[in-house]
């Protein structure tokens, strides 16, 4: 992955997405409401990528797909 490219990762508890972080590399950009407008098209647009969420336990688990630069 480059240091440049935007991801995605899904905030979990009790299996909800409470929350989406938009990351460049390792610095969180901002936070995204999962019920807004944007939440969910991101959540629609994305695979999960389950080996990211065994790098941060119970927390995280980063979404694949479209991302803008």
């Amino acid at each position: 992955m480059e240091e440049n490219e935007i991801t995605y990762h899904a905030v979990e508890k009790d299996g909800v997405v409470t929350a989406i972080w938009e990351m460049q590399g390792r610095k969180h950009l901002r936070t995204i409401d999962p019920r807004s407008e944007e939440g969910r098209r991101i959540l629609g647009s994305h695979t999960i990528d389950e080996s990211a969420e065994h790098e941060i336990p119970g927390s995280q688990a980063a979404l694949q797909g479209e991302s803008r630069q």
